[in-house]
């Protein structure tokens, strides 16, 4: 009972969010494009011309913004493991990043181009179980940190998301390590209640 009552909160707050209801009128692919939006005004992430890889893509909301951003004179990669209806602009793989194979398909698609940014909004399937849940979600950010050894390109930045807790610490001393300046944002967008932080890092040490 108590999960379902949980479930029921969850979809009246998800319906009644006014940015999944301006995502709706807007035509947008999901509410999370807001977040990365926010981050980009603040901050003066995405210019025209770059080169963008967005892990964990689908359903591609984070992608076709980017692609806004960058141009016809930019590119965008993107890899998930579930498919996406094509975005102009965006050349999508579907693959597993975390494995020799993905990693080898997203190579062959930048084809030695160094990358500006590298983006993730990944977060794993939830059980519900913190234990089993938060060492998952800080895996998949310790991998979008080691896919830029090699193709970020000197100065360039990593936005990924994490949940606070164990993990933490330790991924935010080993970007520190790799870039010059480590910034959490909190964007709007981002539900209170969430324990997710986007961390933001540029200049990367090559």
């Amino acid at each position: 009972m108590a999960r379902r009552g949980g479930s029921r909160r969850w979809l009246d707050e998800h319906f009644s969010d006014p940015y999944v209801k301006a995502a709706q009128r807007q035509g947008l692919r999901s509410r999370a494009v807001f977040k990365l939006e926010e981050i980009d005004r603040r901050d003066q992430l995405l210019k025209p011309g770059q080169c963008v890889v967005d892990l964990g893509a689908a359903p591609g909301g984070w992608s076709e913004y980017a692609a806004e951003r960058v141009g016809h004179r930019g590119r965008v990669v993107a890899m998930d493991l579930l498919a996406m209806p094509a975005i102009a602009g965006v050349d999508f793989i579907q693959g597993d990043f975390s494995t020799d194979e993905g990693l080898e398909q997203l190579d062959q698609r930048l084809g030695g181009e160094a990358v500006d940014w590298v983006l993730s909004d990944m977060a794993p399937n939830l059980s519900g179980q913190k234990a089993v849940d938060q060492p998952r979600s800080m895996l998949l950010a310790e991998l979008a940190l080691d896919f830029c050894h090699q193709r970020l390109k000197p100065g360039g930045g990593l936005l990924v998301k994490v949940f606070q807790g164990q993990g933490f610490d330790a991924l935010l001393a080993s970007m520190r390590g790799r870039f010059d300046r480590v910034q959490s944002r909190k964007p709007d967008a981002s539900r209170g209640r969430s324990r997710e932080v986007y961390l933001l890092a540029r200049g990367f040490q090559a």
